[in-house]
């Protein structure tokens, strides 16, 4: 008899409390404190609010989990040779500001109406959105356009995709989701979210307060130019035509290898190397290759980030995340 061992999985550490967003700054803080040590214990006291549960698979250490069998294949068809590329940061590039914004909704935010070009695959509204809600590439940005608004109070997460207000205070976008950040739940088979994967976007960003405080405990979202014309778990959707063997499908993980030193990155890039080799990342979208993306955050230092572009496709390998998995429609996995 075949006995498989699986020597990783979900962490049986509680993930850290999702951080609140500055909106002076522009980017991400840390969540209010929790009461003082001399305060007395309170059973009824709020649960915080996560971005999803310790055993979601986002949350998987997967640095012991056997190689995929296509791993060189997929590495090749992404590009072996081609240079990852952190798309986050601080300031303006080209003028515009880079990374994927999140944006804090206040207790009490009124909902908005939205219309969606793909309203059978989206969630529908209204949603929370403040006037303020930033827009990935700016108020004239062309590119995704993602919103990404994270209420901790219910401790959800509302993403759009190609998102425009109106003028009468409404949005349209091409496709929205709503994810419960406390639970497992991953969308309807074959549905598509603010991501092309059907994933949580929010998921899969890292932070610039958890790469300074030096612990990033999630996957990381990235993408690939060409993926084939299927899904592999937890991924929920396709955006291909392609059935090239050869290509990945979405919800691929990848970690960093083992063997790459990253000892003299410096703080915030190691932080962040460090969870592609525990953690790995997740391929949730079309785009250029090896594109990690992350918060947009005035805190993130740019200078320390360019070193994670040392980094090549064949210092990754695509990892057998398939033996971690307890239901093919629950994020959750085996610890």
């Amino acid at each position: 008899m075949l006995v498989v061992l699986v020597l990783a999985g979900c962490s049986s550490e509680k993930p850290a409390a999702a951080p609140a967003v500055s909106a002076a700054a522009g980017g991400l803080q840390s969540a209010p404190g929790s009461a003082s040590a001399s305060a007395p214990a309170s059973s009824t006291a709020p649960q915080a609010c996560t971005i999803f549960p310790a055993d979601n698979v986002w949350h998987a250490d997967v640095s012991k989990l056997p190689v995929h069998r296509d791993s060189n294949t997929w590495v090749a068809s992404i590009g072996a040779t081609a240079k990852a590329h952190p798309d986050f940061g601080a300031g303006l590039i080209d003028g515009a500001p880079f990374g994927i914004p999140v944006t804090v909704v206040p207790a009490g935010q009124a909902k908005a109406a939205v219309t969606f070009e793909y309203a059978g695959e989206s969630d529908a509204g209204p949603y929370p959105i403040p006037k303020n809600a930033r827009i990935e590439g700016g108020t004239g940005g062309d590119g995704d356009r993602h919103v990404i608004l994270q209420d901790t109070a219910a401790c959800k997460s509302y993403e759009l995709y190609d998102a425009h207000p109106n003028a009468d205070g409404s949005w349209k976008a091409g496709s929205g989701a709503v994810f419960d950040l406390r639970g497992n739940t991953l969308r309807k088979a074959g549905w598509t979210s603010a991501d092309a994967a059907g994933l949580s976007i929010l998921a899969g960003l890292p932070r610039a307060d958890e790469a300074t405080a030096g612990r990033i405990d999630h996957a990381i979202r990235f993408t690939a130019p060409k993926t084939r014309k299927s899904y592999i778990w937890p991924a929920r959707h396709a955006a291909s035509d392609s059935t090239d063997a050869a290509l990945p499908p979405m919800g691929a993980r990848f970690r960093l290898k083992s063997s790459v030193d990253i000892s003299k990155f410096p703080p915030q890039a190691r932080a962040v190397a460090q969870a592609l080799k525990t953690y790995g990342a997740i391929l949730a979208d079309n785009g250029s290759p090896w594109y990690f993306s992350g918060t947009q955050d005035d805190k993130w230092n740019n200078d320390q980030l360019n070193s994670l572009k040392t980094l090549k496709g064949s210092d990754f390998e695509a990892v057998d995340a398939s033996l971690l998995m307890v239901d093919p429609n629950s994020a959750r996995c085996r610890p």
